[in-house]
């Protein structure tokens, strides 16, 4: 006997009550997470930071108050937690991070500890000590990576522009050659705590470990932050016989091989400053 083959009887697909309310719900929490992803995104947005710029030649002292500053805490916080910072600093400075404090643009959150700061400017510096050009150099004139950081300090605190670090550098290292104190003003001022071109004889005659008129070498620290050029110039300083130099006026830096030679030098610059005081009295010309 043939048998036909019926196919089964369609069946519609009805949702229970319970079933209804379940989908109406799903519906409702599907629509309230996509209407809170906006807002989801915007609290869990990265923080936007803000950027803390140390310049070239800042001092720690300086150094300190910015990051107070910036990071909105009493003065005196960001040198206080030097001592538990666990600074990463050569023996040579012993706990003092003046001259690790390397000058950059850092950036700044609500989360931004001096701590945190203070260590990552010191592991900069460090990272900028041992590159090849900086640390063969260093190596090739018997210094330290601490001796180089300090030899830096002072070509960024003396040299009058980036074209002169080389050949201040070779005077210091001419005078180290000759046994011949550094006689660099910026170490005076180092330690009366000052920035000026006027130095006294009296002032050179403080008793100071950084008083570079009387005492032979380099100073026992560094006297602020040098930069990335300051560190090559003190490394590779430029070839020339110079142990003297001024800077006349800005940008005219004159760099002498004899006494004789730079006291002409020197009486040039006391006779444009001289000048200069002259006009600044008088005033304005009339009109």
């Amino acid at each position: 006997m043939r048998h036909e083959y019926l196919p089964p009887p369609q069946r519609r697909s009805r949702l229970t009550r319970r079933g209804r309310l379940a989908l109406f719900l799903g519906t409702l929490l599907a629509i309230g997470v996509v209407a809170l992803i906006p807002l989801l995104r915007g609290a869990d947005a990265p923080e936007k930071p803000r950027m803390l710029v140390i310049p070239e030649g800042w001092r720690a002292s300086q150094v300190y108050a910015a990051v107070d500053r910036e990071l909105k805490l009493p003065a005196g916080s960001a040198k206080a937690a030097v001592a538990t910072a666990g600074l990463a600093l050569p023996a040579e400075a012993k706990g003092n991070p003046e001259g690790y404090l390397f000058p950059a643009t850092y950036p700044v959150t609500s989360k931004s500890t001096p701590a945190a700061l203070l260590a990552y400017m010191v592991q900069t510096a460090n990272r900028k000590l041992a590159t090849p050009a900086v640390a063969n150099g260093g190596k090739a004139h018997g210094m330290t990576p601490y001796q180089t950081a300090t030899l830096a300090s002072v070509l960024e605190a003396e040299a009058d522009s980036r074209a002169d670090m080389g050949k201040v550098a070779r005077v210091v290292h001419n005078r180290l050659a000759k046994s011949m104190p550094l006689q660099m003003d910026s170490t005076i001022n180092y330690a009366l705590n000052r920035s000026t071109v006027d130095t006294t004889l009296s002032e050179t005659r403080i008793d100071s470990p950084f008083n570079s008129y009387e005492r032979q070498g380099l100073p026992p620290t560094p006297i602020d932050s040098p930069g990335l050029e300051a560190m090559a110039a003190a490394v590779a300083p430029t070839p020339g016989d110079w142990l003297f130099f001024v800077t006349v006026k800005p940008g005219d830096t004159r760099f002498s091989a004899t006494y004789e030679e730079h006291k002409k030098h020197v009486a040039e610059f006391n006779r444009l400053r001289a000048a200069a005081g002259a006009r600044a009295q008088a005033g304005p010309p009339a009109t």
